[in-house]
């Protein structure tokens, strides 16, 4: 089953275990470790991140280790371009109405 990428960043546990595997790819013990939860409940997050796409796996052994796919985060990237867009142009709109205070000033 595929989610949406924003499903994956909406719980803070998913969002601290992506920027652990930012660093490093990790084994589930190794990321449970890291929470005050079970292994259980990290390899559940862990599930619906593979299902975002956010993290992939390799196996060496008999260990899976799990990693950080920075190239799915481009889709929020992409999506927050609509709105630095916005900010972008409303500090413009700021920087113009500071100008022309500071030049009414003088």
């Amino acid at each position: 089953m595929k989610r949406d990428i924003f499903q994956g960043l909406a719980d803070p546990t998913r969002r601290a275990i992506l920027v652990l595997l930012t660093t490093q790819a990790m084994t589930p013990n190794a990321l449970a470790e890291k929470f005050d939860t079970t292994r259980q409940a990290v390899s559940k997050h862990i599930k619906i991140l593979k299902e975002c796409e956010l993290v992939g796996q390799r196996k060496t052994g008999r260990e899976i280790y799990y990693h950080f796919k920075a190239d799915k985060m481009k889709e929020i990237d992409h999506w927050l371009e609509q709105f630095r867009k916005h900010w972008d142009d409303r500090f413009d709109q700021l920087d113009q109405v500071l100008s022309n205070l500071k030049t009414k000033k003088r």
